[in-house]
């Protein structure tokens, strides 16, 4: 078979990092290109939240039934994403990029073009498959191509696509909202996801070599039910709590715990051969571990701040939807300006010296949110946002990179599969958490005879106090990363 065109040689990239020249243009275009459709994939993941009450008017649908435009979204992330090792080891990466951003054109076509509800629900699965490939594609390839001393700053851009593109999506969605049909929530990025795909077949190259490798169908079928049942075990709690979930969560999560313990004892008897679906041993790094511990904590409670304070903002406070947006904004912006920053700092120094102060500012965000009431100044709320991305934009971009950056560069796409994957359970988790705290604490107090408007500040403000709790467990974790971390700073092992 005929060895693929590389993207560059690995040695040529090393060379131009240690002289201090640009990186190579087809280097930028590799990242850039996956970098912008990752962007608005995880934007149209977002959007659907405020858009729920016009589409159950339009479709005559329920609540619990136009929630599934969420819900399947996240959980065929959850199937797809544990395949990803597998899948950029067997394919190239140009035939998987198009094949993601094909996915994601499509799906998007569909949905902006929807005659019924069902049509719309399986272009939001197809939207969600382009996606779930995208992010783990990314990582790899700034881990093959991007030298060690450059990977801070080149994952601060990923950063930006995972923190900022959900905070962005319900002012986007707003301001779409205000003026036009629900199907511009789709035809509007439609030209976007088009451009990646021509941009993509033209210019993305491929980087390494594909190597023929196994696909075990008992895994993916175990990885299926383990992780979509966990996920939306996780998404009914909410709903539970609430008193209309059309499933008990016990059902689907004790489900997909039986089939997560089947899928780790057969990952972990295939990898001896080299035939796992998704490699465990990323799990046997220290650092790896903990960095993406702190990340599932960080990403939980920034999944469920992003649920709360609308709730929140339009509730309590009474404000439109793209009111609700524009206030949001600036966190969203913040995150944005502060992650290729901080990449920065992180090549420099490692990833600790800006961890510990970021889950501090995160903590202390949480505990601000936890005095929210009736009468608190906007712009309060505000402020706490902006620490949060703050917070978030100085630990998210030094975990990445060190937590990936440590392990084997055969390792790499499992690792960043294990990452991506555990990211959606945080996010599920902590939307879940969030949600069933505040619902639970509002019930307690408008059953002692609180004001219902009262009563419900109170489950918010009790929902946040736990999230501080989560912020004190990061500040904790991030003590346990090492003050120099190796990875940072050892020549990467080109392959």
């Amino acid at each position: 078979m005929e060895r693929p065109e590389t993207l560059a040689e690995p040695s040529h990239i090393a060379e131009a990092a240690d002289s201090g020249e640009p990186m190579p243009r087809h280097v930028k275009i590799a990242i850039g290109v996956p970098i912008l459709a990752a962007f608005v994939m995880i934007l149209n993941e977002t959007v659907m939240g405020v858009a729920i009450p016009k589409l159950m008017t339009e479709f005559a649908v329920t609540a619990t039934a136009a929630q599934w435009l969420t819900t399947g979204y996240l959980l065929t992330m959850a199937v797809v994403i544990p395949t990803t090792g597998l899948i950029l080891q067997r394919f190239s990466t140009r035939s998987v990029f198009i094949t993601a951003t094909s996915l994601f054109a499509f799906g998007t076509l569909l949905a902006g073009l929807a005659p019924h509800f069902g049509v719309l629900l399986v272009a939001r699965v197809v939207q969600a498959s382009g996606t779930a490939l995208v992010l783990p594609l990314l990582m790899t390839t700034i881990l093959t191509l991007v030298p060690a001393s450059r990977r801070g700053r080149t994952m601060g851009l990923v950063s930006v696509v995972i923190a900022v593109a959900p905070a962005v999506g319900p002012t986007f969605s707003g301001l779409i909202l205000a003026s036009l049909s629900w199907r511009w929530l789709f035809l509007a990025v439609l030209p976007i996801a088009a451009v990646t795909v021509i941009i993509g077949a033209a210019l993305v190259k491929n980087s390494g070599t594909p190597r023929p490798v196994r696909f075990d169908l008992p895994s993916a079928l175990l990885s299926a039910v383990a992780f979509g049942g966990l996920i939306y075990g996780l998404s009914a709690i909410g709903e539970s709590a609430g008193g209309h979930a059309p499933v008990a969560p016990v059902f689907p999560l004790a489900a997909g715990a039986v089939a997560l313990a089947l899928f780790v004892a057969r990952q972990l008897r295939l990898q001896r051969e080299d035939a796992a679906l998704l490699d465990l041993r990323p799990l046997r790094n220290r650092s790896f571990v903990i960095g993406v511990l702190l990340l599932l904590v960080a990403m939980g409670a920034l999944f469920g701040a992003l649920i709360l304070l609308p709730i929140y903002l339009q509730t309590i406070r009474g404000l439109t939807t793209l009111e609700t947006g524009l206030m949001l904004l600036p966190g969203g912006l913040m995150m944005g300006l502060v992650s290729p920053f901080v990449g920065r700092l992180a090549d420099r120094f490692g990833p600790r010296p800006l961890v510990i102060p970021g889950t501090l500012a995160l903590a202390v965000s949480l505990v601000m949110m936890s005095m929210l009431d009736a009468s608190t100044p906007i712009g309060f709320a505000i402020t706490a946002h902006v620490l949060t991305s703050l917070g978030l934009g100085f630990a998210m971009t030094p975990l990445m990179t060190s937590a990936l950056g440590s392990l084997d560069a055969d390792l790499y796409s499992h690792g960043s599969a294990i990452m991506n994957t555990l990211q959606q359970l945080a996010g599920a988790a902590g939307t879940a958490l969030f949600i069933t705290i505040m619902t639970m604490s509002s019930t307690s107090s408008a059953e002692s005879g609180t004001a219902p408007l009262a009563a419900q500040s109170t489950g918010i403000q009790d929902a946040f106090l736990c999230g501080a709790v989560l912020g004190l467990l990061a500040i904790a974790l991030s003590f346990l990363i090492k003050p120099v971390d190796k990875a940072l700073t050892k020549e990467v092992a080109f392959h």
